[in-house]
């Protein structure tokens, strides 16, 4: 019997091997990645069920995939790390993983989050994030109004914002994950594929800070964007 899809995503091959025959055993089918690129051609995977996803990967940041895995599929993320800190934790959950379990860690316990983690995910069809991606239409902070299919930011009293490509491009990915961190590296990938920057880290938050401006967000102890310290920025969703 067939438990679930589990992709693994380590670039510790021992590891790995342990991890895969155990839950083989158990009776998952598993996938494995052991950097950033292979794990995105590998979450492609039809009907995964669970994400087993490493921090430090040999191409980049494994804490820059959490959103991504959030926002294109349904999968359960639990972050396998060798980092025991509060804050680390924190982040991470922050981001969208559904758990963290840090290294060494017995296999029976990793079972026992995995199984946690599905029931949890059994009755959801549909993830928050993919549903809010398919409207057409997203109201947001008190009035305003976003339409995807022109690349358009409506103020409350109707008038446009006048938002370029690329800071429409950077709000909607923010509302897609809203309440969620995305990191300053997920931002420039998702605009350097768009050709919308240069290449540098710093041109996020100079984005950042026009794209506030344009919205009129300079409540600085309730904002609309909000700095999160060390990663990246979240969109803070409000009522309509």
């Amino acid at each position: 019997m067939n438990k679930g899809i589990v992709l693994s995503v380590d670039d510790d091959a021992d590891l790995q091997l342990v991890i895969g025959e155990y839950l083989e055993d158990d009776g998952y089918k598993v996938i494995t990645a052991s950097d950033v690129a292979s794990a995105m051609q590998k979450a492609e995977t039809p009907d995964i069920d669970v994400i087993l996803l490493d921090l430090v990967l040999p191409d980049g940041e494994g804490l820059s995939l959490i959103p991504q895995f959030k926002t294109k599929g349904n999968a359960a993320v639990i972050v396998v790390s060798g980092k025991s800190d509060t804050t680390e934790k924190v982040v991470c959950l922050e981001m969208g993983a559904d758990d963290y379990i840090t290294k060494p860690f017995e296999m029976r316990e990793l079972s026992a989050r995995i199984k946690a983690v599905m029931r949890r995910m059994e009755n959801t069809q549909v993830s928050p994030a993919q549903e809010e991606a398919k409207e057409e239409k997203v109201k947001f902070n008190e009035g305003w109004v976003l339409y995807r299919s022109h690349y358009q930011v409506y103020k409350p009293d109707g008038s446009s914002a006048d938002l370029t490509t690329g800071e429409f491009k950077l709000l909607d990915a923010l509302i897609k994950s809203a309440n969620r961190a995305l990191t300053r590296e997920y931002l420039f990938e998702l605009t350097r594929a768009d050709g919308a920057y240069d290449v540098y880290d710093r041109a996020i938050d100079i984005q950042i800070g026009r794209l506030r401006k344009k919205l009129d967000d300079t409540d600085k102890d309730d904002p609309v964007i909000k700095t999160v310290r060390g990663v990246g920025y979240m969109f803070c969703k409000k009522s309509a």
